[in-house]
């Protein structure tokens, strides 16, 4: 089971009714943020969340709209009685921008460990969750991030006694362990069905639409994406500042074949986006136009009986 909450939904500037852009993951007892702007403290505490599992941040990019949130963050996380590491991801200069912004933010009672994103794809693994960056493209660096869990077959309690292999190795090799005793070495496949579906989370934000996108969305249980402008005029503002308009992230959706679609980061000038959600629809039925704190939860699949 993943907990998703879209803490803010805006671009460029804070509204009264609308935070800047950020998402919150919970997953087996830690938290995954990514991006961090301003309203993000704000929408947390009235999410009824925590800061304190947060174990790693993620950001898209540096433009102040997905950062500015940091600064105060890192405060409150220092006043939780936090000491384990966060670990932060993002692109080159990380750690140059967030020591930059630890000027108001100095003496935590916790390290940050850096993570400098290098290559156009990279992938790391947090107590079972993958994350998945990916490069897009913006007028400055700019990476989504899918976020995925996988899950194992059934285990086949029939073949362990088949394979006279020893109770006490059952759980280990179901949590995926190699068990070497002696001559004997046992190993998950011994005992363990086919892998099944996990759960698949896509974010992307800032940036025109790429093939890279499309290739990491597929088959996502939630993709949330940039839908900056709903007016069909805004186009070539979208495709000079390197944005996407709502129809092309509705595109990507139904090409990619994403079993659910949230649109995010709308203009200061969107003011009503619910008023383009038929439009959109006809591309991708049942697209998700949200405001703050919208929140699901994603399970996995039942088993077939």
């Amino acid at each position: 089971m993943v907990d998703v909450c879209l803490l803010g939904t805006g671009g460029m500037m804070p509204l009264p009714y609308r935070a800047l852009t950020s998402l919150m993951v919970r997953y087996n007892g830690m938290s995954v943020l990514i991006d961090c702007g301003e309203g993000t403290q704000t929408s947390i505490r009235q999410q009824g969340w925590s800061v304190k599992p947060i174990d790693v941040i993620c950001f898209t990019h540096y433009h102040a709209d997905h950062i500015s949130g940091l600064p105060g963050l890192l405060l409150t996380l220092g006043n939780s009685d936090r000491t384990e590491p966060v670990t932060m991801i993002g692109p080159k200069r990380l750690q140059k921008v967030v020591d930059s912004l630890r000027v108001i933010a100095p003496g935590l009672p916790f390290e940050i460990k850096y993570i400098e994103l290098q290559d156009d794809e990279e992938s790391f693994t947090f107590n079972g969750l993958r994350i998945n960056a990916f490069k897009v493209n913006h007028n400055v660096t700019c990476y989504g991030y899918s976020l995925e869990v996988d899950r194992a077959g059934r285990f086949d309690a029939a073949r362990a006694k088949e394979q006279n292999i020893p109770l006490e190795f059952w759980g280990r090799l179901q949590k995926g362990e190699t068990i070497t005793e002696g001559d004997n070495i046992y190993t998950p496949d011994m005992v363990l069905g086919k892998a099944r579906k996990g759960i698949k989370l896509t974010y992307c934000t800032d940036t025109r639409p790429t093939d890279r996108i499309l290739d990491n969305a597929m088959g996502s249980d939630l993709f949330i994406c940039e839908g900056m402008y709903g007016e069909s005029e805004k186009e070539a503002k979208a495709r000079e500042n390197k944005h996407m308009m709502m129809c092309e992230a509705a595109r990507i959706a139904t090409d990619a074949k994403v079993s659910e679609l949230w649109l995010t980061h709308f203009s200061p000038s969107l003011v009503k986006p619910q008023q383009y959600k038929d439009k959109v629809d006809a591309i991708y039925p049942g697209t998700v136009i949200p405001k703050d704190r919208y929140t699901r939860i994603i399970n996995f699949e039942e088993d077939d009986a």
